[in-house]
């Protein structure tokens, strides 16, 4: 099965200050660079695509020592949406025989690799179409999505996710179940409330 990877980490981070989250550092790597490498490691024959957007020039040097392709999404400031499409056009115009996607966000700093296969094998035990997390009451991304769901992807506008998808299709959605998923770090208070709950090795800082 070929599966490709689209890293979402085009948003402009508004509520870091003028920080861009992305470059937020974790175990001595930035989180653009956690999550990337989660996803090769993973899924080493790719391909990812990682879609920038507020931030890109900043972003973009962190990720030069990956096989990744750097997608730049000028039109980020649209919604989620823009970015989900940017990055699957990407990937199908590079690998159009692609059977599955999965989507993941630069900010979810517990996702594993073990994650990631697990959403695969559920997919191939259960045939659902759709694989997604389950976490704080609810489903959200990391979440697969197979061939007969990109026209879906592709259509989606303005703030619509992967999410919209989720709650739209239930009947075709199987679930893994994953609390730590619902760790994201959207504001310094995320910040903050995330570092008192992890040792003092694992916290998430400003800079490397």
């Amino acid at each position: 099965m070929r599966i490709g990877i689209i890293i979402l980490a085009a948003g402009a981070a508004t509520r870091f200050g003028g920080q861009p989250k992305q470059l937020l550092a974790l175990n001595g790597s930035t989180l653009i660079q956690r999550i990337t490498q989660t996803a090769l490691t993973a899924c080493p024959d790719g391909p990812v695509a990682v879609v920038l957007g507020a931030n890109r020039d900043n972003v973009r040097p962190e990720l030069l020592n990956y096989p990744v392709t750097i997608v730049d999404n000028p039109h980020w400031s649209d919604g989620m949406a823009t970015s989900l499409k940017a990055g699957l056009d990407s990937l199908l115009t590079q690998h159009p025989a692609l059977d599955a996607v999965i989507v993941l966000l630069c900010d979810q700093p517990l996702i594993t690799p073990e994650l990631i296969q697990e959403l695969i094998d559920t997919h191939g035990r259960t045939g659902q179409p759709i694989v997604a997390c389950r976490y704080a009451g609810s489903v959200g991304v990391p979440a697969l999505f197979t061939q007969s769901y990109f026209d879906k992807l592709l259509a989606l506008t303005g703030d619509q996710g992967a999410r919209y998808i989720l709650k739209n299709n239930k009947t075709d959605l199987a679930e893994v179940g994953f609390e730590p998923a619902a760790i994201d770090l959207d504001s310094w208070q995320d910040v903050e409330e995330f570092n008192q709950s992890q040792s003092d090795d694992n916290r998430v800082t400003p800079d490397r």
